[in-house]
């Protein structure tokens, strides 16, 4: 809703005037199975999707890393708004928690199977919980003992006012966030009428985050991935030149591949494309059968 709200405020001042219909998706519903278990295609989008086919509503507004890396038929993202700091960070009642103490277990609650990779490889000595649900709703349940930390996006930390309970943030380098992490995508039917969209379009889309999530999700498709697989990308845009880093983390943890591709700014896409190829031709493909097989 945070979200939505900014977006609504951004077309308001804009000259559109907005209205706000909620809805909660599979993916808010279900909050005792991970995402990898309801299936990663449609859990966050396929009930606003079913809303602007019928023209009920003109737009959505979605988290970027929540979305499908090949949206359905009839739909695009026409808008990607300025990006927050991308970062995985950690939250705790502990300030003085530090997961370099190796010899100490922490359980850390998280839903997200490449945080999950990434901790195991990264710092092998932590338990893992499985943790859905809104952000008050995992605080409370670390309140209540389920867990030591929480482990989460930067972007959602900051916009709901949490900053003061962070205790680490992890170095992009290592933790690589996931396509599209720290940006709020706009989708719409091709139905909308041209001149609304291009409205919409003029009043929200960051150049910046609109070509580097282009590689982004470009690397992402190529790997035919969504939500569901332990996959990272992080384009970064310098002048007319964008570099692209990307890859993918065995399940266990155990094997890291990843690749750094740079280019024109315009060949944002083939680039993502040319990194994904990449990625399937050094162990992607196998490691790729493997994760899918697991989670089958």
């Amino acid at each position: 809703m945070w979200q939505t709200e900014t977006v609504a405020a951004s077309l308001q001042a804009g000259g559109m005037e907005t209205t706000i219909c909620s809805m909660e998706t599979t993916g808010d519903k279900i909050l005792d199975t991970s995402i990898a278990k309801i299936g990663s295609k449609g859990v966050f989008t396929e009930e606003l999707e079913m809303q602007l086919a019928g023209g009920l509503t003109d737009i959505a507004v979605h988290s970027a890393k929540d979305m499908q890396s090949c949206l359905p038929p009839g739909f695009d993202l026409i808008a990607f708004t300025e990006r927050e700091r991308v970062n995985d960070v950690l939250l705790s009642l502990d300030p003085d928690l530090r997961l370099e103490d190796f010899g100490r277990t922490f359980r850390i609650g998280t839903s997200s199977v490449r945080r999950i990779a990434l901790l195991r490889h990264f710092y092998p000595h932590v338990q893992t919980v499985e943790m859905r649900g809104n952000l008050q709703t995992r605080i409370e349940k670390m309140r209540k003992g389920d867990c030591d930390a929480l482990m989460l996006a930067y972007a959602g930390v900051k916009r709901m006012g949490y900053e003061d309970m962070i205790v680490k943030i992890f170095p992009e380098s290592d933790f690589i966030p996931p396509v599209g992490q720290g940006c709020i995508a706009v989708e719409a039917s091709n139905s909308l009428a041209e001149d609304k969209r291009k409205r919409v379009r003029d009043c929200l889309n960051n150049e910046e985050s609109e070509c580097c999530l282009l590689a982004e999700r470009a690397f992402l498709k190529t790997l035919e991935g969504g939500c569901s697989i332990p996959a990272f990308a992080l384009a970064v845009l310098n002048a007319d030149r964008i570099s692209l880093t990307g890859g993918l983390v065995s399940l266990d943890g155990s094997r890291i591949l990843k690749k750094c591709l740079a280019g024109p700014a315009e060949s944002a896409e083939q680039l993502g494309e040319e990194l994904g190829r990449a990625i399937l031709e050094i162990g992607g493909r196998e490691m790729l059968a493997e994760i899918r097989r697991a989670q089958a």
